[in-house]
C-alpha cells in the first residue's frame, strides 16, 4: 500500500460523552487486517486498537499496527447515508438559493475506503467528483434543535460524492447517478475535535487542484443540517451525511487518481477503474 499522506494531530483517546467541548484532536480510523475488522486511534502511522463502543465508552487494548499492514474501511458501519445538494454559491452559480437543504440518499453499497478503486460503468460518459466533508452522527438524533444539533456531530471526514452527471439528469431520480456501487468514497480517518464549521475542501485530480474552498461558505451549517435531517429521519450512530460540494466539477477518466483533502483531517485518495465492458439487457417480454 502506498503510504497515505494524512495531515493529523497526534491523538489521544476520547470518550463520546454526548456534549461539545474543548478537547484534543483525535484520529479514529476503521480498518481491517487478518480478517478482524476493528476501530482504532491513528497516531503517525501507528493504529491503536480499540475495545468496546467508538461512540460511548472505549478503550486502548494495547495492540498496535502499522497503517501499512491493514486494509482501510470507511470510517464506519453506517446505517443511512445522507447528501445535502447546492449547499455552496460557488457550486450553484445562476441558479436560486436553497431555502431549505437539498436532501438526497445515497445507498450504503456505493461506500467505499481509501484506495479503492471507483467503478466506470460501461454506459458511464459524464463522471464527476464532488469534494466534501462528511459528517459523522455520535448518537440517536430525532428532531434535534439547532441549538443542541453540535452535540450529535461526532466527528468529520473526507467523501467524494461522485456523480454521474448525465444519468443525474436524465434519470427520474438520482438513484443511479448518485448511489450506484463505489460512487461514496469516505476516508481513511474520521477527526473528533476539528473546527467543522472552518475547514478547507480541497479536490484534486491527477494532482491538479480542481475545487478549493473552506466550510465556513456553506449556505446550510453542518448543525443546520444534522437539525433539519433529524425533523424527518432518525439518524443513529455511525451514519453519514456528506454536506455538499463546493466550486465547479468536471468529468474523470479512466486511470485518473482523485484526491479530497479535508484540512487538518486528512486526504481521500480513489483510483477511476477501467471503463468495464458493456453487458446485454434483457428485453422486456
Amino acid at each position: 500500500m502506498q503510504k497515505i499522506i494524512l495531515f493529523l494531530v497526534f491523538a489521544v483517546t476520547s470518550i463520546w460523552s454526548g456534549t461539545v467541548m474543548s478537547e484534543p484532536v483525535t484520529t479514529y480510523i476503521r480498518y481491517q487486517t487478518d480478517g478482524k475488522v476493528s476501530y482504532g486511534i491513528l497516531e503517525g502511522e501507528t493504529i491503536h486498537e480499540l475495545n468496546g463502543d467508538i461512540f460511548g465508552s472505549h478503550r486502548r487494548t494495547g495492540k498496535k499496527v502499522p497503517i501499512e499492514k491493514v486494509s482501510i474501511l470507511p470510517p464506519t458501519d453506517a446505517q443511512k447515508v445522507i447528501a445535502v445538494g447546492h449547499n455552496f454559491q460557488s457550486h450553484i452559480e445562476g441558479m436560486p438559493t436553497p431555502k431549505e437543504p437539498v436532501l438526497f440518499a445515497k445507498l450504503l453499497t456505493s461506500l467505499i475506503g481509501h484506495d479503492s478503486e471507483v467503478r466506470y460503468f460501461s454506459d458511464t460518459t459524464d463522471l464527476h467528483f464532488e469534494g466534501e466533508m462528511v459528517l459523522v452522527i455520535g448518537k440517536t438524533a430525532s428532531n434535534v434543535s439547532l441549538e443542541n444539533a453540535s452535540n450529535y456531530i461526532f466527528a468529520v471526514a473526507p467523501g467524494n460524492d461522485i456523480s454521474e452527471r448525465h444519468w443525474q439528469q436524465n434519470d427520474v431520480q438520482w438513484f443511479r447517478g448518485k448511489s450506484s456501487d463505489t460512487f461514496g468514497p469516505v476516508g481513511p480517518v474520521m477527526v473528533r475535535g476539528a473546527d467543522y464549521n472552518n475547514l478547507l475542501v480541497q479536490t484534486r485530480v491527477n494532482g491538479k487542484v480542481m475545487q478549493s474552498q473552506s466550510t465556513k461558505d456553506m449556505i446550510f451549517s453542518p448543525e443546520q443540517i444534522v437539525s433539519y435531517v433529524s425533523r424527518y429521519v432518525t439518524l443513529e450512530p455511525g451514519d453519514l451525511i456528506f454536506s455538499g460540494t463546493p466550486g465547479k466539477t468536471s468529468a474523470m477518466l479512466p486511470g485518473d487518481v482523485v484526491e479530497i483533502e479535508l484540512e487538518g483531517v486528512g486526504v481521500l485518495r480513489n483510483t477511476i477503474g477501467d471503463k468495464e465492458e458493456p453487458q446485454r439487457l434483457l428485453k422486456a417480454k
